[in-house]
């Protein structure tokens, strides 16, 4: 792979970027979302719109972000600027570049928090702590104001020293470990719970086909709703990793192995999750209440109750902190090139402010509503105006040969009207029908 002197390096094979874009998408919204939305709407019928929409967000979407990053040679700040420069407007595409950042921090912010109760029912479960009382109250306590600032601290601290030394290489050499571990662990999982009394009625959930749900326009709303959020779509964290990509690298390729990994992923949280729920009667639920209320409680009954658990919340970490590598990436690397701050100051300041602002909203509701504000406003704002910058402000014809580089054969002729008139009218209805709905991802 050619490398461009970015200052923080470039990836050093095909391999290492899609393992590093997978952890990027790979994040909760797999494991506590998807799931129970697939059961709900029509269980394998749902994977029909789910997979005709991470088709495209993953062909078009993932496609431009990494483009223009590798176009701009910078991340978010620089390539909007860089985007709106083609009209004279280039101050004004950095200063709405802030957004989608301000979008990847916020995220950040909220994340480390939920991904520091991930951290402590791993430990929990290694101690036994977590089934000596009922999960409800240990989620309470852990939940409650200022309940849990060791474990936040500590994964924040994780993810610092992580990019602290060498961007790229950093988030290689982490997403080559932990990714194949994350998918072995569940692997392992999805083929313990198989062997559970009652499991059938989990995969029924699941994979029995409901059709007439595909006649329900909210099944298609979700359906995109978790697709789009699934693969990381926000104008910002993945157009760092594609500015950290060589020339020679196929971009489309690359998304759609990124979109196909996200996709197992998911597929894979569902089996090792939901026959388990059901072989021992609970009611399935979504959100934080199934992650550590109602799996541990599900643990609680298997033989090697502790082993299991250890198992599930591990890969979950994994899942978390590989996601937030990519959040705080979005942020440092634009400080850097937009501050002239050092790697060092970058990561710590991004830390420090991460972990400042997070110690405020430890409590459950009080980071439930942040999320919902960021996941529902910012992001998907961040989202539109990327696709709005990238397909229409810069043009097709420009982010075109961007993406046709490193192909052996140029893309196809409907590929740009896809993109235009498909794709960033979806990204304005994402938007709109989050408001309206109060979230679909």
């Amino acid at each position: 792979m050619e490398h461009r002197g970015h200052f923080n390096g470039s990836f050093s094979s095909s391999l290492g970027f899609v393992l590093a874009c997978v952890g990027s998408a790979v994040g909760m919204g797999n494991i506590w979302l998807f799931p129970y939305r697939l059961g709900q709407y029509g269980g394998a019928a749902f994977l029909i719109p789910y997979l005709i929409f991470i088709v495209l967000f993953g062909l078009v979407g993932l496609s431009a972000e990494f483009a223009v990053g590798r176009w701009a040679g910078t991340g978010t700040l620089g390539a909007y600027r860089k985007c709106w420069a083609r009209r004279d407007k280039g101050k004004l595409g950095e200063a709405l570049g802030w957004i989608p950042l301000f979008g990847s921090l916020g995220i950040a912010i909220g994340y480390a928090v939920i991904v520091g109760w991930v951290v402590k029912s791993l430990a929990g479960s290694l101690t036994g702590s977590l089934f000596s009382q009922h999960s409800g109250t240990f989620f309470a306590e852990m939940s409650s104001t200022l309940g849990n600032v060791g474990w936040h601290a500590l994964v924040i601290v994780i993810a610092v020293l992580l990019l602290m030394f060498g961007a790229t290489k950093g988030i290689e050499k982490i997403n080559r470990i932990l990714m194949p571990a994350f998918f072995v662990l569940f692997v392992f999982l999805a083929v313990r719970v198989a062997f559970l009394p009652g499991a059938s009625e989990g995969y029924r959930f699941l994979l029995v086909p409901k059709w007439e749900y595909l006649l329900k326009p909210e099944t298609w709303v979700m359906a995109m709703g978790q697709a789009f959020f699934s693969l990381s779509i926000t104008g910002s964290g993945m157009i760092v990793y594609g500015s950290y990509l060589g020339k020679d690298e196929d971009i489309p390729k690359a998304s759609m192995n990124t979109a196909l990994f996200d996709t197992l992923a998911a597929l894979l949280a569902a089996f090792a999750t939901m026959p388990a729920v059901f072989a021992f009667g609970i009611e399935p639920d979504r959100g934080p209440s199934l992650m550590f209320i109602t799996l541990p409680q599900v643990f609680q009954q298997m033989p090697m109750s502790r082993l299991f658990a250890a198992f599930f919340f591990l890969s979950v970490a994994f899942a978390g902190i590989t996601s937030l590598i990519n959040m705080f990436e979005a942020v440092c690397e634009s400080w850097q090139s937009r501050f002239r701050l050092s790697r060092k100051q970058a990561t710590l300041l991004c830390g420090g402010i991460a972990l400042a602002v997070g110690l405020l909203m430890e409590n459950g509701d009080v980071v439930g509503k942040w999320m919902d504000f960021i996941t529902i406003l910012v992001v998907p704002f961040g989202a539109l105006l990327g696709a709005v910058s990238i397909y229409y402000v810069l043009g097709w014809k420009d982010i075109r040969q961007e993406m046709e580089l490193g192909r052996d054969r140029s893309l196809p002729r409907w590929f740009g009207p896809l993109a235009r008139y498909v794709y960033v009218p979806l990204t304005l209805i994402v938007f709109v029908l989050g408001l309206v709905y109060g979230g679909i991802g």
